[in-house]
């Protein structure tokens, strides 16, 4: 007997209800994993899929490497068969839905980079089972889903002649949920947090919604692809723009002599009209930093000059060189020598407090500047043990981080803490440090040594 629409639906509706659907998670980072875990622990069989083979074979014998998903949910899930990692692509025959969380990083001339996508895309294509749901959950800009994502899904690579004659609506179906992981966060995970939906038709939508629905707090359905691409980018240029007003903010008073940390502290107690944000030495992470540029360069296809976004950007990408101004300003003031031949102790590498994740951190471009400048430097953080590879700060590959003894503080000229972590004993840290410049606050609590102090 032929399957018709209705019969396929409710076959599907069955599955996802039942939590029998099989679940394929493409990127097995900060994104896919916890939504994998998620997955996983609602009773659904999940494959994970990564092309790492060293992330796959921890990941199946039981061990995580991300922080916030225990290698315990992991070893419980194996033991469980609700997850399984393989880096054979052509495992996703297997998937009834299959969940993209594959990076979009920007590239030297800070455009999108959406090969991951496209590799990712063209790759599963050819293996997606008849009826499958691919949901997008990397951010990026409006349009993506359905210009990128959709012509691939139907038609395959053509030029690689493994052309497909697919319809999405039909033969597949298609939407984009914007990944709404915050690292460190204790309040707030994958399925306490809402999940904004947009579908490629109503019934794509539907399908996501459902699925959605058996693991989160919450599913938030909008009109199209399009609108949820854009909801993503909002929420963090809203965070980038508001982080760049206190950034100037911080500037400006500073001049005055005002400490914008009194002001914010006094003026959230307003029970309306005023939300907190805060300065800092810039930013970091993978959403704050690059996200805006995203909007940015779409906005161009549409002679639109989104100067607003843009400015922000500047701002926040200046704090750095401000940071290790600061530094030397510092020095020439306590000791009347400045960054040449200078020791700093940086405090915390991390993009955000208590993380281990130092993707975009300011600390490592505050870092190569200082060592421009003359400055030997060391770091103390206790998430990052080693300083990990990146492509814009090879120099720094492989330093480890110091242990906090009053020996490592003495014998610094400065102590910059970049990076406020709770796991610091800041008191030790004042008594004996011989200069102090806090650009996170972090001494406000100190019982000694607040008079060794600079923010900056």
């Amino acid at each position: 007997m032929t399957m018709t629409a209705d019969t396929a639906a409710d076959s599907y509706d069955q599955a996802v209800t039942g939590h029998t659907l099989t679940v394929g998670v493409v990127g097995l980072g900060y994104v896919g994993l916890p939504l994998a875990r998620a997955l996983a622990e609602r009773g659904f069989p999940v494959i994970g899929f990564d092309i790492d083979p060293g992330k796959v074979d921890k990941l199946n014998a039981g061990e995580s490497y991300i922080q916030g998903v225990p290698s315990e949910s992991i070893a419980a899930a194996r033991k469980a068969g609700t997850f399984e990692a393989t880096a054979d692509f052509s495992t996703i025959a297997r998937a009834d839905a299959i969940l993209i969380c594959v990076p979009t990083p920007l590239s030297q001339h800070r455009e999108p980079d959406l090969s991951y996508i496209v590799t990712t895309t063209t790759t599963i294509a050819p293996h997606i089972k008849p009826g499958a749901l691919v949901v997008l959950e990397s951010t990026t800009y409006p349009g993506t889903t359905t210009e990128i994502v959709r012509p691939i899904l139907e038609q395959g690579d053509r030029r690689e002649g493994d052309g497909l004659d697919r319809k999405s609506g039909v033969d597949f179906y298609l939407a984009y949920s914007p990944e709404r992981e915050d690292p460190g966060n204790i309040d707030f995970d994958t399925s306490t947090t809402p999940k904004v939906v947009g579908g490629d038709g109503t019934e794509a939508l539907r399908r996501a919604c459902l699925l959605y629905d058996q693991f989160v707090t919450a599913t938030v359905p909008v009109s199209s692809p399009e609108t949820a691409e854009a909801v993503k980018l909002t929420e963090n240029i809203f965070r980038s723009v508001n982080i760049a007003l206190v950034n100037e903010l911080k500037t400006v008073f500073s001049a005055m002599g005002i400490d914008v940390w009194e002001v914010i502290d006094a003026a959230k107690t307003k029970p309306f009209g005023f939300m907190a944000f805060y300065p800092g030495p810039g930013l970091g992470g993978h959403c704050i930093p690059i996200d805006p540029f995203y909007l940015t360069w779409k906005a161009r296809e549409y002679g639109i000059a989104t100067r607003f976004i843009e400015l922000a950007g500047e701002i926040n990408t200046a704090m750095p060189k401000l940071v290790v101004d600061a530094v030397a300003r510092a020095l020439d003031a306590r000791f009347s020598r400045g960054l040449n031949g200078a020791r700093v102790l940086v405090l915390g590498v991390a993009y955000k407090k208590n993380v281990q994740d130092v993707r975009e951190s300011p600390a490592l471009e505050i870092m190569d500047m200082l060592i421009a400048r003359g400055a030997h430097i060391g770091f103390h953080d206790p998430m990052v043990p080693v300083m990990p590879e990146t492509r814009e700060h090879p120099g720094l590959a492989d330093m480890k981080s110091t242990g906090l003894s009053e020996e490592a503080l003495a014998a610094s000229d400065a102590v910059l803490i970049v990076t406020d972590h709770a796991d610091v004993d800041y008191d030790l840290v004042g008594r004996h440090a011989p200069l102090v410049i806090d650009t996170r606050n972090a001494m406000a609590g100190a019982r000694r040594g607040r008079d060794k102090v600079v923010r900056a």
